[in-house]
């Protein structure tokens, strides 16, 4: 007790330079603490994009499509697979895919027909809650399809239109029909705002004289189930078959966020340096202003380790004091940051790696945003004084006491 009383006592007597330390690494904390909060955001929207919107955690192929698409090239037993991963407790859904052209009035464009089963669809993706204008699918409107914003644009139509949709049936046969716009999406990735015509699964085998099977199922998992565990489990319900992660599937992405948490970290480092200089700087003047103090506290028997708790006292207090202001004006910040955000208007609907940016931009408050930088702080504050203390704790009393 006597040691904390010492050390309170000691970091007020220069106001100025604990005043500016305390400030320096307050600052520090906040600064780590929101830029980790909102890279954090940043990483776990587009993941979240890429996943929830169209890829999934993991994908089944049919064996050999994803070398050469093609519309004959399905998975027979794509149902039986769905089933076996629903008793999984595994959410899955199939689609349907083939290539085909589209046109309206004047206007035609190479597209990707796209059926799916919507109770299935829903709960596994979000694609069916972007609609900017109009619905999203429903069984019973079979001939509404739902298109991608760019597609709409290039197209010229809007809700209520009428598409000529034509591709190569299975059967042979040209397949033909017409349908009506009943959707448009939002901008959400450039494949599909560029060419996606989605419809239901009985439509789109009427359409493409397509019997049964799939060549595609899309797959979610749940939070705490990890990739490694999730595609062994994939594998033995599909072993036939093409399985992927998300990872395999982008791995531009996924390289992308792990060197982005790279950064974070690097950067957090970067700073914490800064202080630590800042620190180092301070704690040594504060020494050497008190030499003479140390050399007749050391005389009247203080012990090196006497002088070294005193010294990490006064450090820590001074981290205390930091961290204790920078959580006052850290939790107004996160607040509006995680609930507002920053409006990302402008830049809404451009494309990285083909992912289109959402309107804003939130943070995102975990136990990692707020423990890390100031854990970071103290290992930092921690070794930057050790220096200072060990001169103090092992300087001789009779030369502290003579000195000049």
């Amino acid at each position: 007790m006597q040691t904390f009383r010492l050390a309170w006592r000691n970091i007020w007597r220069n106001k100025r330079r604990t005043s500016v330390t305390v400030a320096a690494m307050a600052v520090a904390v906040l600064v780590t603490t929101v830029y980790s909060s909102m890279v954090t955001g940043y990483l776990g929207n587009m993941e979240r994009d890429a996943l929830d919107l169209e890829v999934g955690a993991a994908e089944i192929f049919a064996a050999g499509y994803q070398d050469k698409p093609s519309v004959f090239t399905a998975m027979p037993d794509s149902a039986a697979v769905v089933r076996a991963l629903d008793a999984q407790g595994i959410a899955a859904s199939e689609r349907l895919l083939a290539a085909g052209l589209a046109s309206a009035g004047e206007a035609s464009a190479g597209v990707t027909f796209r059926g799916l089963n919507v109770e299935q669809d829903a709960r596994v993706l979000t694609i069916g809650r972007q609609v900017r204008e109009g619905e999203w699918l429903d069984p019973a409107d079979p001939r509404g399809v739902v298109v991608g914003s760019r597609l709409a644009k290039t197209l010229g139509v809007k809700v209520g239109s009428e598409i000529v949709m034509l591709g190569q049936a299975t059967d042979g046969s040209i397949a033909n029909e017409l349908g009506v716009v009943r959707g448009i999406l939002r901008s959400v990735g450039e494949a599909t705002d560029r060419s996606g015509i989605f419809m239901t699964q009985d439509a789109f085998r009427g359409f493409m004289a397509y019997a049964g099977g799939a060549h595609q199922i899309i797959i979610q998992r749940q939070p705490q189930v990890t990739l490694e565990l999730l595609e062994p489990r994939l594998e033995a319900v599909a072993p036939r078959h093409d399985v992927q992660t998300w990872r395999e599937l982008m791995p531009m992405l996924g390289t992308m966020l792990d060197s982005t948490k790279g950064l974070m970290a690097f950067m957090s480092l970067i700073v914490n340096i800064a202080i630590a200089i800042v620190v180092l700087n301070a704690m040594l003047m504060a020494v050497f202003e008190r030499i003479k103090e140390f050399g007749i506290l050391k005389a009247l028997g203080a012990g090196a380790l006497d002088v070294l708790k005193l010294i990490y006292a006064e450090s820590m207090m001074q981290v205390g004091l930091a961290v204790a202001a920078a959580a006052v004006l850290a939790v107004p910040s996160l607040w509006y940051l995680s609930v507002v955000g920053i409006d990302m208007g402008a830049l809404a609907g451009v494309s990285a790696m083909g992912l289109s940016m959402g309107s804003s931009w939130q943070a995102v408050v975990t136990p990692a945003t707020l423990i890390t930088p100031v854990t970071m702080t103290v290992a930092v504050v921690t070794l930057a004084v050790l220096y200072p203390a060990l001169k103090a704790a092992l300087i001789e009393p009779v030369r502290a006491i003579h000195h000049t």
